[in-house]
């Protein structure tokens, strides 16, 4: 059984970082770091398996340069099951260009139709704790067919390139359990003006919500008391931000995972986000457990109790 199952589209990212500013047409920037980088659903399957968690992977790759590179780096991960990951020659494996600055990021993607999630799975699909997706389309019936099974429903959503921000949205959320977003998504699915309203908004249509604001943390409801929380993440300093959302997702759902109290989920949850931001590239750059145990040995006010619960985890 696994602990957890991620599926969606696979990404291989191609991440430039210390440039100073965004090329303007005709002109030629230098970046002084570059990485090839597992993306999208890869990197939260890579950095959750490097937590502990027994987990697969379920999406389509091709059988080109960039799929042979993404196969080979995720068969290598400990922890990290690509049983789900098909390999079809007719398609482009997607590849995300990432452009990074100390603070921000910018993107440039080229992906086809066949290597979105697939809406038909044939074959038999693993008994699992969490399924992981994205809601930004209607969800497949076989994510259904997992719920039935009473796998925890873990959802998510990307950027509308659409600008139209459906508010269709909100009414997939009666398919899932959990729902993970960002500041902007939250706010403009919602059409409010700050985080704390949108997870109001959000806590009417899902049990349990979490935000994620930055470098200002997260918040989030309780679904158990309906209390509103939000805990700080650490200042680190930054080389680049891509991925740590998705590291985010992965120490939450490592959270759910072991059943901490929401506070503690959230605390861990962006902990492994500060510490993936430190390096370029989200997959590569998502901590190992000997990065956590040097970051909680060095950093006061971390509770006792979430210490505890946070070390008895380690493998």
């Amino acid at each position: 059984m696994l602990d957890v199952l991620f599926a969606g589209e696979v990404f291989c990212d191609l991440v430039f970082g210390g440039i100073p500013h965004l090329p303007t047409p005709g002109t030629e920037v230098y970046a002084d770091r570059f990485a090839v980088s597992p993306g999208g659903t890869a990197t939260r399957a890579v950095a959750t398996a490097r937590l502990g968690l027994r987990t697969g992977i379920l999406g389509v790759i091709g059988t080109d340069l960039f799929g042979e590179h993404l196969a080979a780096r995720l068969a290598a991960e400990q922890n990290l099951d690509p049983t789900w990951l098909r390999r079809d020659p007719a398609v482009h494996t997607p590849v995300t260009v990432a452009v990074t600055q100390e603070h921000d990021r910018a993107f440039l993607t080229y992906e086809e139709k066949g290597a979105l999630r697939p809406e038909v799975w044939e074959g038999e699909l693993p008994a699992v704790r969490f399924l992981q997706l994205g809601i930004g389309r209607p969800l497949p019936a076989w994510a259904a067919e997992f719920r039935a099974r009473g796998t925890r429903v873990v959802g998510g959503v990307g950027w509308d390139p659409t600008g139209q921000w459906s508010r269709e949205l909100l009414t997939r959320l009666a398919e899932v359990d959990v729902f993970i977003c960002n500041a902007v998504e939250a706010t403009s699915y919602t059409r409010t003006g700050t985080v704390e309203q949108a997870v109001k908004v959000l806590a009417d249509h899902v049990p349990d919500v979490v935000v994620t604001d930055g470098g200002k943390g997260a918040v989030a409801v309780d679904g158990a008391t309906g209390e509103l929380v939000r805990v700080a993440v650490p200042r680190v300093p930054a080389v680049d931000p891509t991925g740590a959302g998705d590291v985010f997702t992965a120490g939450l759902i490592t959270g759910l995972n072991h059943d901490w109290p929401l506070t503690t989920r959230l605390r861990f949850a962006g902990l492994c986000a500060a510490l993936s931001v430190q390096s370029l590239g989200g997959a590569n750059s998502a901590p190992r457990w000997e990065a956590i145990d040097a970051f909680l040995e060095r950093t006061p006010g971390i509770p006792d109790a979430d210490l505890i619960r946070i070390r008895a985890i380690k493998p």
